[in-house]
């Protein structure tokens, strides 16, 4: 019996798929297991309450927000989605009475502690957009983290579309 990573899907998907090759189905079924287990015990980041600002017809940019936790701390240092040519890592900040975006490097994570990504701060910015996006989709977007060691952590996660007036809090007026 053997376990392979299969090298043929992984590049197309950004995640690893495990192939088992054997002739008793208990050990099959244990090695999987085990194997997801261990896969599952690497994660040392947490991602709650993704969501993903909607669009307008031939709109080309919004952002992504949540609230990202590592156990061990790290850093976001860069993302990606199929739905947009060009992902940053982007803050807000005031300068004098401006509001101004500029795309960083990454965010540190401090250990245990949740950092939030919001409109007006920490977000991850989705550009060159190749369709426009609905409420009621869903995003997926790639967030890669570099813990202390140099380890890089990628966490998929599936970000609903919701609306402005949703996102922000505020009522129609």
């Amino acid at each position: 019996m053997a376990l392979r990573l299969c090298t043929q899907c992984a590049p197309l998907r950004k995640t690893q798929f495990i192939q088992i090759e054997g002739r008793f189905p208990m050990q099959k079924t244990f090695v999987l297991l085990t194997a997801l287990l261990a896969l599952g015990a690497q994660a040392q980041t947490t991602v709650k309450d993704p969501w993903v600002r909607g669009t307008v017809a031939n709109q080309k940019a919004t952002g992504m927000f949540a609230q990202i936790t590592s156990t061990s701390g790290g850093k976001l240092v860069s993302a990606h989605s199929p739905v947009a040519g060009v992902v940053e890592i982007h803050e807000m900040v005031m300068d004098g009475n401006i509001m101004k975006m500029r795309a960083i490097p990454g965010i540190e994570l401090p250990v245990g502690k949740a950092v939030e990504l919001k409109p007006g701060g920490y977000h991850v910015m989705l550009m060159d957009l190749k369709q426009e996006l609905k409420v009621g989709e869903s995003v997926p977007v790639t967030l890669v983290i570099e813990g202390a060691s140099g380890k890089r952590e990628t966490v998929e996660v599936k970000a609903p579309v919701k609306a402005l007036a949703d996102s922000s809090g505020h009522k129609k007026h």
